[in-house]
């Protein structure tokens, strides 16, 4: 988890990804954001994400980012 904590960070140091928990609803990560993001996972974390997973429950919150990080390892 501090791995993805450090690459949102990176990705928006202005914003609090530990308390947040409304990322996409809100439009604090816009579409640049999760482009950034996702190859950012795919490198780090080692995965393949499809557009399918493109989906904003999944990237709402760091817990939820994780969350799907962890099921794509699976």
């Amino acid at each position: 988890m501090e791995e993805l904590m450090e690459i949102l960070r990176e990705l928006r140091p202005d914003v609090d990804f530990e308390n947040e928990s409304a990322l996409i609803d809100d439009g604090i990560l816009g579409s640049f954001d999760i482009t950034s993001l996702v190859n950012e996972i795919m490198d780090a974390f080692n995965v393949e994400l499809d557009m399918a997973d493109l989906e904003p429950e999944n990237f709402n919150s760091a817990e939820a980012i994780w969350e799907f990080i962890q099921s794509l390892k699976d």
